[in-house]
């Protein structure tokens, strides 16, 4: 028996986040022996699984010692409950900590990026298991890995520039090589949500499957058009929000209905499966090739990335993380962007008087 050394760089308990062995089934739909799938779990479903420090420390050790598990066919990434992969960062945290603290985020971002790479870097195959909205900083990291498959009720896009960041933890780098330039511009500057319907047909996701069980019975997403129609110009309405009175009967059925998460687990076993049926050498070797695309953008970028987002705490991330983490569905949780862009436009510098006369609760 080979005396196997110990490859990983702590023996630390995970808490923030959960790091399970669960069975990787054979083609007959049994567990095969010996074989397990490692499954890494974001545990902060209160607050739609954003990311505290704590946690990313955590994943980062997460995805090393799934690496280095000699039994383990693929790795699966999700969020714990139905609601949220994960939003990004914690906004609280964010905004009570490192607001006005350029240095100390700076070091934050050190761990952002390493967890990043943690991903890009594992020695095995990593699945987004996308169990509700990825959004931020989360769909950065569920672009980070090999594969994606989710729930049809799920949203997918950016927030940034709409709460005082960039998007530059990634999906800069990762998101055009999906979809090409024009969508990832539009996507990563006017924050606008893509439904997973959506998000599906411009090549975002490897797959999706229905949550939504009315009756009894899966049904696919309601709000969106799951059909190729088209609006008064021609354009296909397919992925996107429905209206009106459309709108409403689908929110009602929404309502009648309950999340039912079974086809994504099964999906997931399935895709873990057809991994399981190669040679393990000649799929790791295949993965890393294609996964030189994204880290070729970001081992470029990242770094630089950096710098900016901490000397950005001094001024718009400030403005932005507070409003968020301030305001409430009555005021609002962005800044005023107009009275913003005019003040700046006269010559008011940044700093505290600047920063309340936009908040959604300051005054201006």
């Amino acid at each position: 028996m080979v005396q196997f050394k110990d490859h990983n760089l702590t023996k630390a308990d995970f808490s923030a986040v959960l790091y399970e062995k669960r069975p990787v089934l054979d083609v007959d739909g049994t567990p095969a022996e010996g074989l397990h799938n490692i499954w890494i779990t974001i545990n902060n479903p209160s607050q739609l699984n954003s990311y505290t420090t704590e946690s990313v420390k955590e994943l980062i050790l997460a995805f090393r010692r799934a690496a280095n598990d000699r039994a383990a066919v693929a790795v699966v990434f999700t969020g714990a409950g139905d609601r949220a992969f994960c939003t990004g960062g914690n906004t609280k945290e964010y905004a009570e900590y490192y607001a006005g603290q350029p240095e100390e985020y700076r070091q934050y971002m050190r761990l952002f990026n390493d967890m990043v790479t943690a991903i890009l870097h594992c020695d095995k195959p990593v699945i987004c298991r996308v169990n509700g909205m990825r959004i931020g900083g989360g769909q950065e990291i569920g672009m980070a890995c090999d594969f994606s498959i989710a729930q049809d009720l799920a949203r997918f896009g950016q927030a940034g520039p709409k709460h005082g960041s960039a998007p530059i933890g990634g999906s800069t780098d990762f998101l055009a090589a999906y979809v090409g330039v024009e969508r990832a511009m539009l996507s990563c500057t006017a924050c606008e949500p893509w439904s997973a319907h959506k998000s599906f047909q411009l090549g975002l996701l490897t797959e999706i499957v229905p949550a939504l069980k009315v009756d009894g019975k899966f049904v696919p997403n309601p709000l969106v058009h799951t059909e190729f129609v088209t609006d008064d110009y021609g354009r296909s309405l397919y992925g996107e929000s429905k209206t009106g009175d459309e709108l409403k009967k689908a929110k009602a059925l929404l309502k009648n209905g309950t999340v039912d998460l079974s086809l994504l687990d099964a999906a997931v076993d399935k895709l873990a499966t057809a991994l399981l049926m190669t040679m393990p050498g000649c799929l790791s070797q295949t993965i890393e090739q294609v996964r030189k695309h994204k880290l070729m953008h970001w081992d470029r970028n990242r770094e630089t990335s950096r710098a900016w987002l901490g000397l950005n705490m001094l001024t718009e991330a400030n403005a932005g993380f507070r409003a968020f983490n301030d305001g409430d569905r009555e005021s609002g949780r962005e800044v005023d962007f107009v009275e913003l862009r005019r003040l700046l436009a006269q010559g008011e510098k940044w700093g505290e008087d600047l920063i309340q006369a936009v908040h959604p609760k300051g005054g201006k």
